[in-house]
């Protein structure tokens, strides 16, 4: 096992981040705590070797970080947005150099390929850079008051702590997305990572540290409490962090959401998908290919904006289905830091076991599998989370095409008539994340993405439902959630909103004309 760490060049990455076989699993930023909780193991989906382990932190250890947060924001809060941006425009330049040791234990740990693994780092530097630019433009409005004498306008404060509950699936970047913007509006954040992927959230607080001690940030600016669902449900019942951002599953998401609204918090969802690329008629199928295949298979179908479902309209039906099933044969499964290979594994046997599961229930349902699933054995597919790529013909009311399942299926179905028919298939789920139009038809294309077209939080035309712009606001709505990550007016969740009122005349005229003489 050791001997295959060596061999990728992980134990070097490994000693770059000052990451041990033992870590503690909480920390302030500079300080760690001596954790003593449940040990959690993080083994690699790509050979099943164990890269390090942690120790979980303790309730005691949340409670430490959470006044050490407190204590933090109070200075943090009074340092200019432009000097917070500062810091984050550093930031962005550690990451740059942290790039490629980084982006491939993301995706050793994770399972993503290399390229991919890279590319979301890629994502925390633009978010960082979005945010420097952001840092001076937190801007409220002015207001005409309806009172003579009087002024009026609002103005955003920082809110506080913001608490993240981050997944596997991309491991660093959510954190990220979160934490650029939380920081340039002057809140401290805590982090729980995915239990499965705890290692690149310990290199991400090492990297945060040498940038935070250069510039005197704080201690406690930047939290992190690796454990279970329980340090989750603390986070989301504690009513001193105002705001809880989670990404994940809709049951999770439930549960957090409950949490945090039964005391009257904030929260920012961002859940399943059940994403769906509608094609018609016109569409340009070289445009099609790529799009719906990485859309599928990249990070093996682990990405919430993975594509789960083809919407194609009959009369291009055959053309598609058999351009597609030709391209599943040539795609190349194997190790993800191998840039020859198009598919890495999935995260853990749980999830092969989920994405079998979903296969026999399509077929129980009557779908038809037209490009053959099944774990892959052998050599350089030891860990057991190796799985082919899926294509089942389907219908969009299958128990099993109603529900998001993690893992490389993709479910083809036939429209036929106009655009609204398939608009409507799409719709037709609990889910409304991302969703995509291929069409060189103009009217088309705006009726998907017109107020009767496409109810996701993203609408694509001509492109996948796969990845996110940072300058875009990023989320989904119904089952998805709600919440908006990244761009946009994404800032102001972070941030508390007050209208002020300014009087500078002798006397105190009333609103709506209202005497009132004493």
């Amino acid at each position: 096992m050791a001997e295959v760490l060596t061999d990728l060049g992980i134990k070097e990455i490994l000693a770059q981040f000052n990451i041990d076989e033992l870590n503690n699993g909480a920390s302030t930023g500079g300080h760690w705590f001596n954790t003593r909780g449940e040990q959690i193991d993080s083994v690699s989906p790509v050979d099943g070797s164990i890269i390090a382990s942690v120790k979980s932190a303790s309730e005691v250890d949340y409670e430490a970080v959470v006044l050490k947060g407190q204590e933090a924001f109070k200075e943090w809060r009074t340092w200019p947005a432009p000097k917070r941006g500062e810091v984050v425009r550093q930031l962005a330049e550690k990451l740059r150099e942290y790039k490629d040791p980084l982006g491939k234990l993301v995706s050793y740990e994770m399972g993503k390929s290399l390229q991919e693994g890279l590319g979301e780092v890629q994502e925390m530097i633009d978010i960082c850079d979005f945010a420097v630019g952001l840092s001076r433009q937190l801007h409220g409005l002015t207001m005409h008051s309806e009172r003579p004498g009087h002024r009026m306008y609002e103005q955003y404060h920082p809110l506080g702590i913001v608490g993240i509950i981050s997944a596997f699936n991309f491991p660093v970047a959510v954190w990220n997305w979160n934490t650029a913007l939380a920081w340039i509006c002057g809140d401290v954040c805590i982090w729980k990572p995915s239990e499965k992927a705890p290692i690149t959230a310990i290199a991400c607080q090492e990297i945060t540290k040498q940038v935070f001690d250069a510039n005197g940030v704080p201690e406690g600016v930047s939290g992190l409490v690796i454990g279970g669902a329980e340090i989750g449900k603390l986070m989301a019942e504690d009513k001193r962090v105002p705001l809880v951002s989670a990404t994940g599953s809709t049951r999770m998401g439930k549960s957090v959401g409950a949490a945090v609204g039964a005391r009257l918090g904030k929260s920012l969802l961002e859940l399943g998908g059940n994403n769906a690329i509608i094609i018609t008629p016109t569409a340009d199928l070289k445009i099609v290919l790529p799009g719906a295949v990485f859309g599928a298979v990249g990070t093996c179908g682990q990405r919430c904006t993975s594509t789960r479902r083809l919407i194609v309209h009959e009369d291009v039906y055959e053309t598609v289905k058999s351009a597609l099933v030709k391209a599943y044969g040539q795609l190349k499964i194997g190790n993800p830091l191998d840039q020859n290979n198009h598919v890495g594994p999935l995260i853990d046997k749980d999830a092969v076991a989920m994405y079998l599961d979903a296969l026999e229930n399509a077929k129980a349902e009557g779908g038809n599998i037209i490009a053959e699933g099944g774990v892959l054995s052998g050599e350089g597919y030891e860990s057991g989370c190796y799985v082919k790529p899926a294509m089942v013909e389907a219908k969009n009311e299958f128990a099993i095409v109603q529900h998001e399942t993690f893992a490389p299926i993709l479910y083809l179905m036939k429209y036929s008539g106009s655009v609204e028919n398939a608009i409507k298939i799409q719709n037709n789920v609990p889910q409304g994340l991302s969703s995509a139009i291929m069409t060189n038809d103009l009217k088309e294309s705006e009726s998907f993405l017109s107020a009767n077209g496409s109810d996701c939080g993203i609408a694509n035309v001509n492109i996948g439902t796969s990845g996110a712009e940072i300058g875009g606001a990023f989320g989904g709505e119904k089952e998805t959630g709600g919440g908006r990550e990244s761009g946009s007016d994404a800032w102001k969740i972070y941030m508390r909103r007050q209208t002020n009122t300014i009087n500078y005349t002798d006397s105190l005229p009333l609103a709506q004309g209202i005497k009132f003489e004493l």
